[in-house]
């Protein structure tokens, strides 16, 4: 039984919400950035900007007394509104070859704390204590939790139906995405939707571990206090055909020693490879690894005598880990280690030909990307995927909607 809760959003006047709304700060090159802040007056970067501007030399309470300052300018000026009520919100995103469809709510930390929301997802204490602090010192949180729910056919015609009034945002973005808001307001659409979600058994995170993690920590240190709010965190409620999940590729900096035949003799012990030479190849399914290694494509298939009983161990990001990055490369830690990179499966297999080719980077590997039914697995028997073993989206636009604390 999954409880979530209508709130009072506090969110751009219309008139502004394309130029408030921006994708997560961490996207943008010191170029765009820069580009932004100069130009764009409404832009919630603005916002944000103070907690990582001179993030070197002053304190993290006067970073984040910076972020409050300002986004109680964006309130004082008119650019952001408050609801008069508590309520929830259909939004959709249609992307160039997605549409993307899910309800904005707050969601229960008791549901978080008893695995009715289930994580698949290991967080770094550091980065939950910092949003912590964020949450605390700001008073508010722009980034939902992604989670899933299990398809519905009665949510889908109810989403069909509303879909057919007045949306209370349409609006274009400038990466050619269009965004659509409608407001779940009256009591029997808000009693309707609630009771909707009790009938759902369990919720899965897909994106946002850390997030909730530290609405989890900001909670038990603080709701004796008697806050009502801290008893939830923000999320965007999607169905689990809904998503999009991309893998997550790999570089790394050299061979740790090997030469390349020595490196692809040991490779041949699990799996049988194939030389490619130029042709851009990636993985077809599962168990199928791509490689770019001086100037050549080869294909590794994992050999079939190897593949084990275990969900976890028959992940192929964990048989990467298990059988190349760590026994061979040297790579033990695969989120802090400086000789290995990320890059989204979004992005084409060019871009790691070309990192390869410049001569940073030795060895690329491309993976073929979980689906959801394996991340629930993981998640169903409290089992962890190796860090940065998904590139999920749909991307919240920050700025949209703030969940006050």
């Amino acid at each position: 039984m999954s409880k979530i809760i209508p709130f009072k959003a506090v969110r751009p006047t219309p008139d502004k919400v394309a130029l408030v709304t921006c994708r997560n700060y961490d996207d943008y090159s010191s170029a765009e950035l820069a580009a932004w802040l100069s130009f764009n007056p409404y832009s919630f970067l603005h916002v944000i900007h103070p907690a990582y501007m001179y993030s070197q030399k002053i304190t993290l309470d006067k970073r984040f007394k910076g972020v409050t300052h300002k986004y109680q300018d964006f309130k004082t000026e008119g650019i952001f509104m408050e609801e008069d009520k508590a309520v929830f919100f259909l939004y959709e995103i249609q992307t160039k070859v997605q549409t993307f469809t899910g309800f904005v709510a707050g969601t229960s930390i008791e549901d978080y704390k008893n695995n009715i929301i289930k994580k698949h997802e290991d967080t770094l204490q550091y980065r939950v204590e910092y949003f912590k602090d964020y949450l605390h010192q700001t008073g508010f949180n722009t980034e939902p939790v992604l989670i899933t729910y299990p398809d519905n056919e009665t949510l889908n015609t109810w989403i069909a139906n509303k879909k057919k009034s007045q949306p209370i945002y349409n609006y274009s973005t400038t990466n050619k995405e269009k965004h659509q808001v409608w407001k779940i307001e009256t009591d029997e659409e808000i009693k309707w939707l609630q009771t909707q979600f009790e009938n759902i058994p369990e919720l899965y995170i897909a994106d946002g571990h850390h997030r909730s993690a530290s609405a989890e920590l900001l909670y038990d240190e603080d709701h004796h206090l008697g806050n009502e709010n801290l008893n939830y965190f923000m999320s965007f409620l999607i169905a689990e055909s809904n998503v999009k999940i991309y893998e997550y590729n790999r570089i790394i900096r050299d061979l740790n020693g090997y030469s390349k035949g020595d490196f692809i003799e040991k490779l041949s012990e699990y799996f049988i490879i194939k030389d490619k030479e130029q042709e851009l190849w990636k993985p077809q399914s599962k168990f199928e690894f791509g490689m770019y290694l001086d100037g050549h494509f080869y294909a590794l298939f994992y050999k079939q005598e190897n593949k084990q009983p275990s969900i976890l161990q028959n992940l192929d990001a964990q048989i990467l880990y298990d059988k190349v990055l760590q026994p061979l490369l040297g790579i033990e830690d695969l989120r802090n280690d400086e000789r290995i990179e990320y890059i989204p499966g979004k992005q084409s297999i060019a871009t790691i030909k070309e990192l390869v080719d410049e001569g940073e980077f030795e060895v690329g590997f491309m993976l073929y990307p979980s689906d959801i039914s394996e991340i629930k697995a993981l998640a169903d028997n409290n089992l962890i995927m190796p860090p940065k073993s998904t590139y999920i989206e749909p991307k919240f636009r920050s700025g949209l909607m703030v969940y006050e604390l």
